[in-house]
């Protein structure tokens, strides 16, 4: 089977011009410079993961929200913020926010995982569903966030109030962390890997 790279064509990173390697080691359209793949897709992609991982821990003990309320302070994780919710009768902004915050991000890092594993051993199984599931992983990148949105539209909020006083906790920070690692993790991957097991 012919493909671009064995054509000796390669596609720009940066404007998507097809250009022929030989010829080009940058493109004639914008300038950048040609890969046939990312470099240090599989090393930098590990890299960023591993990284998320290791935050994740910490995003979900440490309190994602501290309020102040008639001198009385409550700390709230993740996990506590949706039991609070949904004992407080928002199901629906609960239910919401345990989807963004928990199922999301690690079901990201499990995808990555699988697709940097399946890279990795040069798996040529379920080719088309790996590649279904890397425009999956990136087309939930941006929801992931939802978590630390609803915070700062709470803060911002409740500022009104003299009453009570909410700011965002360490947790927070960490969970932004590992949002924004999980998505250059993502952008680090290159999806034309998981094609070069069924080349071989």
């Amino acid at each position: 089977m012919t493909t671009a790279l064995r054509a000796g064509l390669c596609g720009c990173h940066a404007c998507g011009l097809v250009s022929t390697l030989a010829e080009h080691s940058h493109c004639p359209r914008c300038g950048a410079r040609l890969h046939a793949r990312k470099p240090d897709s599989l090393v930098r992609c590990w890299a960023l993961l591993l990284a998320a991982c290791v935050l994740y821990v910490p995003a979900n003990l440490l309190p994602i929200m501290e309020t102040t309320s008639f001198g009385a302070s409550e700390r709230n994780t993740i996990l506590s913020g949706v039991v609070a919710l949904w004992t407080g009768g928002s199901q629906d902004l609960a239910l919401i926010v345990f989807i963004a915050s928990v199922v999301v991000p690690i079901g990201k890092l499990l995808s990555l995982v699988v697709l940097l594993l399946g890279v990795q051993f040069r798996s040529g199984r379920n080719l088309l569903q790996r590649a279904r599931l890397y425009r999956l992983v990136e087309l939930v990148g941006k929801w992931s966030m939802l978590d630390v949105y609803v915070v700062a539209l709470l803060a911002a909020l409740v500022r009104f109030d003299a009453l009570m006083d909410v700011r965002a906790g360490t947790g927070a920070l960490a969970f932004g962390a590992v949002v924004v690692l999980t998505m250059l993790a993502a952008q680090a991957f290159d999806p034309r890997l998981i094609w070069d097991a069924s080349n071989e």
